[in-house]
């Protein structure tokens, strides 16, 4: 694997893993979407406003895991010093704000017929609203500090301090009373979930995931190549540069 550390060669094997990937990810969509409005049941509560589900649970989900593998990106950055994590902890950034906004609107059009509210300053929701705002600063403080160097130091250093908020997230619906349903899928017990309606969300969860697989691989390609182009333009002005600084220009009417 430490082969693919080399960023020329991270381009290559990506450059024939994302098609393959692109595929796979719309063939799950494709089949799960069908699975989800056609084929599982409502539910005896909820009604169809229940389908829902299967794009909230899926993109809150993810909201978390891009997280994660933000974390471990900055300590490749700050500890190992990968060639690559600076580049997939930037690109992944987005992505996760991204789905954390589909989950947090999602979650709103679910809670408006279930609650009747849109939003309510429950302890989960509370806590996926700061995990957006992280997110949007994690990408703001990329864009402010031009020095790739040092925006990648400082961006790790946040998205380290700011992983206190994954446990948060996740155990919220435990250490308070809220509104929110505790876990139903990877539970100690069992999943709590008809098989009809989990392997839906199961196929659509899979589908997120290789979607965002897809999109990081693309986007850190993107920022590997912007490197590259950054780095040959600098290169470029110096040396237009010192073949017109004044000192070449006297050695040049000297001759």
């Amino acid at each position: 694997m430490r082969n693919y550390a080399n960023p020329s060669n991270f381009l290559r094997l990506t450059g024939v893993l994302t098609p393959y990937l692109a595929a796979l990810t719309a063939a799950l969509l494709c089949l799960g979407l069908y699975l989800a409005w056609f084929v599982a049941p409502p539910d005896y509560q909820q009604g169809e406003t229940v389908r829902i589900m299967y794009l909230h649970v899926p993109a809150a989900w993810l909201s978390m895991w891009i997280y994660i593998v933000m974390t471990s990106a900055a300590l490749g950055t700050l500890v190992w010093r990968h060639p690559l994590a600076d580049a997939a902890q930037k690109a992944a950034a987005p992505l996760g704000a991204a789905f954390t906004f589909l989950c947090l609107v999602t979650g709103s059009l679910w809670g408006k017929p279930m609650w009747g509210a849109w939003w309510v300053w429950d302890a989960r929701l509370t806590s996926v609203l700061v995990l957006f705002l992280i997110y949007l600063a994690l990408v703001a403080l990329w864009r402010t500090i031009e020095d790739p160097g040092k925006a990648a130091r400082a961006a790790a250093i946040f998205t380290l301090v700011g992983a206190i908020n994954i446990p948060i997230i996740k155990f919220s619906v435990d250490w308070w009373n809220t509104l929110h349903q505790p876990a139903s899928v990877f539970r100690l017990g069992g999943p709590a979930i008809a098989g009809s309606m989990l392997w839906p969300l199961l196929i659509m969860a899979l589908a997120f995931t290789l979607l965002f697989a897809t999109l990081h691989l693309m986007a850190i390609r993107n920022e590997i190549l912007r490197r590259r182009l950054r780095r040959l333009s600098i290169l470029a002005a110096d040396a237009a540069a010192s073949e017109f600084s004044p000192h070449s220009a006297s050695l040049g009417a000297a001759q």
